[in-house]
């Protein structure tokens, strides 16, 4: 056989051929288009919306159909024109939005929406533990859905991407709310929230080290306040001044010093996280009844319990009471005050999300290739799952991992 040229495949015994090759298999996934529903929150105090319209948008673009309740985003400060021209659906009730495959809401469903959920759904909520209750957990798992608790979706790396955000947001808002109350205006001392020229600048201190604290601290910092951060972990402590780039008043909760500090304040942040476990970091009612006349409580843990014991939860329509001349603020979800930023925070988070989902081919898949998304499921397929829920309620569960190696 002559030889026309140099191309190996004509001796498949020439080198390249004596060698074993690579086989090469359809790595193609099964993509999926998805329809996703929106509904009008139910509650009167969320104002969240889980997409913006860029969101919808981008979601659009990649080929998936989303439908919202119509004035869904209103409390967001968007109208059903801006989710329309991002290619969105306008439904007039929510019974279109629940025919969906995937719904994205923010707070957890209520009862008369989960009569609404067909088996096979997958939901996308918070869950908060504050508002559920068993029999709550028990129709949704007798709707054999999977839901997954945005709360609890963690990116890899040791973070819970929404709650980052949303402990930004209310850090930041915190400063904002004590300025609010401290003025004239809102019955408060008259005080302005940081420091002139002449006049000794006000003390706001920080309970918790963590995201919510760290960004409170830079904002009050950035008012002139002197700032005071109190945490039960030197680390947490250590980081903070590194990630805010200066130095601040650090203290481990000795109860001396913090009391101390607590009686000089002007404003005080409360958000230590599992706190109720540990009741000698918990701000007692000896100490709040110490404080100075017109200082202002501020309390982000009222999912778990409450940082302070003269908490009460309260709501954005009441959001204090004052207890020994001092204001509680104890609303547990301030970023619903700023619904429009906190919006736009989500749909970065969500968006993306939704597009690795449909790129995965659907849930099965997606919890199988993200170990985070894994810890978000709650309920896989009407599978109690997640063993702390299990436990605080009272309802058998199950591995996740050992179910998806059944699926």
């Amino acid at each position: 056989m002559t030889n026309s040229g140099n191309h190996p495949s004509i001796y498949p015994l020439s080198k390249h051929g004596l060698l074993p090759q690579e086989e090469m298999l359809e790595t193609k996934r099964s993509r999926k288009q998805l329809l996703i529903g929106i509904p009008r929150e139910s509650s009167p105090y969320e104002n969240r919306i889980a997409l913006s319209p860029q969101g919808v948008e981008l979601l659009a673009a990649n080929g998936h159909q989303v439908v919202i309740e119509s004035l869904a985003g209103e409390k967001a400060s968007y109208t059903d024109h801006a989710f329309s021209e991002a290619g969105a659906s306008i439904a007039p009730s929510a019974r279109e939005v629940f025919d969906c495959d995937v719904i994205l809401k923010i707070a957890p469903p209520a009862p008369h929406e989960i009569d609404l959920l067909k088996p096979d759904q997958l939901i996308l909520s918070q869950f908060y533990p504050y508002l559920q209750t068993r029999d709550n957990i028990q129709l949704l798992l007798d709707k054999r859905i999977s839901a997954i608790g945005f709360e609890y979706i963690n990116d890899g790396v040791n973070c819970q991407p929404v709650v980052r955000s949303m402990s930004e947001i209310e850090g930041t808002a915190s400063v904002m709310i004590a300025a609010e109350y401290m003025s004239k205006q809102h019955n408060g001392k008259g005080v302005l929230l940081g420091g002139i020229t002449g006049i000794t600048p006000t003390e706001f201190v920080i309970l918790g080290a963590g995201t919510a604290g760290e960004f409170a601290a830079r904002a009050a910092l950035g008012l002139g306040a002197t700032v005071k951060v109190f945490d039960n972990s030197y680390e947490n402590l250590r980081q903070l001044e590194h990630h805010i780039g200066q130095r601040v008043f650090t203290s481990i909760l000795h109860p001396r010093v913090l009391t101390k500090a607590l009686k000089s304040a002007d404003a005080v942040l409360g958000n230590l996280r599992d706190i109720q476990s540990s009741t000698s970091f918990m701000v007692t009612e000896e100490q709040v009844a110490e404080m100075k006349p017109g200082a202002i409580l501020i309390d982000l843990n009222m999912g778990q319990g409450g940082c302070f014991e003269t908490s009460r939860c309260t709501d954005l329509e009441n959001p204090i009471f004052t207890k020994h001349n001092v204001i509680h603020y104890c609303v547990p979800n301030i970023a619903s005050r700023v619904s429009r930023t906190s919006s736009i925070a989500l749909s970065n988070i969500f968006a993306p999300l939704l597009l690795r989902l449909a790129d995965a081919g659907g849930i099965n898949n997606l919890i199988k290739q993200e170990p985070g998304i894994s810890n978000g499921t709650y309920i896989y397929k009407g599978i109690l799952t997640n063993n702390q829920i299990g436990q605080a309620f009272n309802l058998p569960s199950k591995d996740i991992g050992l179910l998806m190696a059944a699926f």
